[in-house]
């Protein structure tokens, strides 16, 4: 890529998993000026002896992505970067706000990536109650735009790049702003619609909990078996596709068009079928995918109180009745020996209970936030 130095924003990448050693190691390589946090200082002593992450895939992408600073320091990573991306698990948003909150200044953006449901939110939600007043951007990605994995210190392959990744911004009229800078980089990033659109396609949300709820027992067992091939049977399909019925229903209580599950697969893989059941076995894409080997794994501790729990304390709010979601967080609940109604995103944690929908929507995409 051939940018003139005086058009390539400073990015600073927050967390160094899986997806964040993929980020940062592909800027670098790239030519951005990129820093790297982790909150622990283990997961990147390879970043910071090599200097950089060396990047491999299986489609002729690989090489070594230089790394300005790698740190513990949340200060340091962010102290001069334009772009904030933020990729670690949506239930660590809480945490990268208030670490960040001190130390922001005028003009920056800050991108969640993927905000799941209602992640910008959240994130502002913590920033105003640290007495926050500088002039930033929070937006969130419908999706992560990595398929990756690490592979040793300082290394990241990478299995697939996204190609259109909706994002928007709370005050959505930025919207335009945040893409412009984002795109120099990441052509892959297209407008989405506002925030409520890009929580609410959050197709996660009705794949990955209940799979993992109604295969527990297959989970558990020492036997492998294919996560979407096998475990989504034509009953289990059935709970999913009410799950994603009760989501498009609360999506509509706050006039937004979400995608069906059905839909999505079709623009994502072109696997079409007459019900959700047909659609997913004709996905070449699941194939292959093994099941996780436990229950207290991201499917259940990230998508049920950062997906699930939001859709239905909102559907609860707009009298929008959830009773499936209802079900899946509670056997999440006991199969984790986790309240995730106690500490996932509900009305009251994100500040919006008492908020009419008129005032939601100009949180959304008025001039104010």
């Amino acid at each position: 890529m051939t940018i003139e130095d005086t058009k390539k924003p400073t990015f600073a990448v927050l967390g160094a998993g899986h997806g964040g050693l993929a980020m940062a190691g592909h800027l670098g390589l790239m030519g951005f000026k990129v820093n790297l946090y982790n909150r622990s200082k283990e997961r990147i002593w390879g970043v910071i002896s090599r200097g950089g992450i060396q990047i491999e895939s299986d489609f002729g992408l690989e090489g070594f992505g230089k790394v300005n600073l790698a740190t513990s320091d949340i200060k340091e990573a962010i102290d001069d970067a334009d772009i904030i991306m933020v990729v670690v698990p949506a239930t660590g948003h809480r945490f990268i706000a208030e670490a960040a909150a001190p130390h922001l200044r005028d003009g920056q953006i800050i991108v969640l990536n993927p905000g799941r449901t209602f992640g910008a939110l959240e994130f502002k939600q913590v920033l105003n109650s640290k007495g926050v007043d500088k002039d930033v951007i929070i937006a969130e990605a419908q999706t992560f735009i990595y398929a990756s994995r690490s592979t040793g210190p300082g290394q990241a392959k990478i299995f697939r790049i996204k190609n259109s990744i909706p994002v928007a911004s709370i005050r959505a009229h930025l919207i335009p702003e945040v893409l412009a800078k984002l795109r120099v980089a990441y052509p892959q990033f297209v407008a989405g619609d506002n925030i409520f659109k890009t929580s609410l396609d959050n197709i996660g949300a009705v794949f990955h909990p209940s799979l993992c709820v109604l295969n527990a027992g297959w989970i558990e067992d020492e036997s492998e078996f294919q996560f979407y091939s096998q475990g989504a049977s034509l009953s289990v399909c059935q709970v999913l596709e009410a799950v994603d019925q009760e989501r498009t229903r609360v999506a509509e209580a706050l006039g937004i068009r979400a995608l069906t599950a059905r839909e999505w697969l079709f623009l994502a893989y072109h696997a079409a079928g007459k019900n959700l059941y047909e659609a997913m076995k004709a996905n070449p894409g699941y194939r292959g995918i093994m099941a996780p080997n436990r229950l207290n794994m991201r499917y259940i501790t990230e998508d049920v109180p950062t997906s699930l729990v939001p859709i239905a304390s909102v559907g609860k709010k707009f009298g929008v009745e959830t009773p499936t979601i209802d079900s899946i967080i509670k056997l999440a609940s006991i199969l984790t020996q986790t309240d995730y109604w106690q500490i996932g995103r509900t009305v009251e944690s994100l500040g919006i209970k008492d908020m009419t929908l008129r005032e939601l929507r100009l949180l959304a995409i008025g001039e104010k936030s």
